[in-house]
């Protein structure tokens, strides 16, 4: 690690750091911003080298994840070592790591699933895909970087895609794992779903941690291959919230009216059953972060759906243009980008109050990461669940590295 206080805001709060935590050859990167990759203490987390801020090829032997110790100053040690690795998981309880090794190909090879202690013992292969999925005539393939688990740790999800390699415009899918039963089965697939971005909610009630957040991407396109051609086509992505057994399919309202469009980055609101998005408008030309809960399905309506409750988030910034975010685990602090691109964006964070009714408040600029604003290199900004933490991507040094703001507990008193 390296302290690297040239990046804090010149006119930020007292008593913050900037800590590079990567410095070596191999380009380096936090996990994605919904990535469940923190212990619940907040002491541990994973991230990887050898991969850019939107994953790695699985054909990558340098590839591997590395679980950081914030209270051993940051030290980092590997924590795989197989080529193909990818889709990690922290437990819930913070004491182990599930992940994939990926080795399919269309329509062939396998798909590994393995769980390892956080300090590395006790390595288990739980699974393997090799034949098609349970009661149907698919196999999976071009796995996405990002899994999630459930709140109590019995299921985790992954998405795929399911073509055949002769036809094109093929579906892609959602599965779930069960890590009791040790079983998967496929609860969502068609040819939209080819980024889904799927989300556990973080609740611990019964029911609600059922949930999962995805996303839909109306009018995309994939040869038979599974390579994405067109990823969004028309008015765009929506997004939905489905069970985990593939019920109780609903809809978030955003997007879709003709003058707002999701982005395609939302999350859960910490453990609660609100969830945010951002959005590009037409009408003011703005960025902004919406919050609202999932309500019936109605015919892909977004915005527009009946019932829909939106609460404007950023209404209080002039002129809001927010990319990436997150919160902490009890939905008390947002830490999000800028796409201002100057000092290569800017790193804010900011106090929520009523879910559903108040603006976010307290906003105060923390870093200016000095981002290139590559198409691989996204500030990808997310926070500890403690909300004591931030962490964002720069390659600021030349290539992409880590980085993490830390003393934000200076900011939770303010008003």
């Amino acid at each position: 690690m390296k302290l690297r206080n040239d990046l804090l805001a010149p006119d930020g709060a007292q008593g913050l750091e900037v800590v590079q935590l990567t410095t070596g050859p191999l380009p380096s990167s936090h996990l994605y911003m919904e990535a469940q990759v923190f212990t619940p203490d907040s002491k541990r987390f994973v991230l990887h080298e050898s991969a850019t801020a939107h994953g790695s090829s699985k054909d990558d032997p340098r590839h591997r994840y590395l679980v950081c110790d914030l209270d051993d100053n940051c030290a980092l040690r590997p924590i795989t070592d197989e080529t193909g690795v990818t889709a990690p998981s922290i437990s819930p309880d913070g004491r182990h790591l599930y992940y994939f090794v990926d080795q399919t190909e269309v329509n062939g090879g396998k798909l590994t699933l393995k769980r390892v202690g956080l300090d590395g013992t006790d390595r288990r292969t739980l699974l393997v895909v090799d034949s098609v999925l349970p009661g149907t005539a698919y196999r999976p393939s071009c796995i996405y970087p990002l899994s999630t688990i459930r709140s109590d740790g019995k299921r985790l999800a992954l998405s795929c895609f399911l073509g055949d390699g002769r036809r094109e415009e093929q579906p892609w899918g959602l599965m779930v794992f069960d890590l009791v039963r040790l079983s998967v089965e496929l609860i969502l697939e068609g040819p939209s779903w080819c980024n889904v971005h799927p989300q556990y909610s973080r609740s611990t009630d019964e029911a609600k941690r059922r949930d999962i957040l995805v996303q839909e991407n109306h009018g995309n396109s994939c040869d038979a291959a599974g390579e994405i051609r067109r990823l969004v086509g028309g008015n765009g992505a929506d997004i939905h919230v489905i069970k985990d057994d593939g019920t109780d399919f609903g809809t978030m309202p955003w997007g879709r009216d003709g003058n707002e469009q999701c982005q395609g980055h939302q999350c859960w609101r910490g453990k609660t059953d609100w969830a945010i998005t951002s959005t590009m408008t037409k009408e003011p030309a703005e960025c902004q972060l919406i919050e609202s809960k999932a309500v019936t399905e109605a015919g892909h309506l977004g915005a527009a759906s009946p019932g829909g409750i939106r609460n404007d988030l950023s209404r209080k910034v002039d002129a809001p243009c927010f990319y990436h975010f997150a919160t902490d685990a009890a939905g008390h602090w947002l830490v999000t980008d800028t796409g201002k691109t100057d000092h290569g964006g800017r790193l804010y964070i900011a106090r929520f109050h009523r879910a559903g009714r108040d603006a976010l408040s307290s906003w105060t600029c923390v870093a200016h990461p000095r981002s290139s604003w590559g198409p691989d290199v996204h500030i990808h900004p997310c926070l500890s669940p403690d909300g004591t933490k931030a962490f964002f991507n720069s390659d600021e040094s030349g290539h992409l590295q880590a980085y993490m703001v830390r003393g934000l507990e200076a900011l939770q008193g303010q008003p």
